[in-house]
């Protein structure tokens, strides 16, 4: 009987540590605190191209920027104002392809997160 006895207690300890745990656990967040650093930054954005805060990739979308150009913007950054650009050693068909698709593109803050290391410059996406 006694070894029941030792069976039943370890049970309800066991069962009781598990009932404890279970309620200490933090409880899941709502979607809407789900946002992250990135996320804010891309609503920020309003659908444009942050200079101060996307990699090289980004740039693909516009013909004839990715990757010679878009290096030159990525690293020659933070800027200010979204002319600033114009500020870098560029030729002149870098300067009409800026101007063409100069509507695409906004400044918000430069966040750290965002930016260091390489991954503004190779972001690790490969086709």
């Amino acid at each position: 009987m006694t070894r029941l006895n030792r069976w039943l207690a370890s049970l309800l300890c066991s069962a009781l540590l598990f009932v404890g745990l279970w309620i200490a656990m933090p409880q899941p967040a709502q979607a809407d605190e789900l946002r992250n650093l990135a996320d804010d930054k891309i609503a920020q954005a309003q659908g444009k191209v942050d200079l101060n805060n996307s990699s090289v990739r980004r740039f693909q979308q516009f013909p004839g920027m990715y990757p010679t150009l878009a290096g030159k913007i990525v690293v020659g950054g933070p800027y200010q104002e979204v002319d600033d650009v114009l500020k870098l050693d560029l030729s002149e068909r870098q300067k009409e392809l800026f101007e063409k698709y100069r509507s695409n593109f906004t400044v918000t803050q430069p966040e750290i997160a965002l930016n260091e290391g390489f991954d503004r410059i190779n972001d690790g996406q490969y086709r």
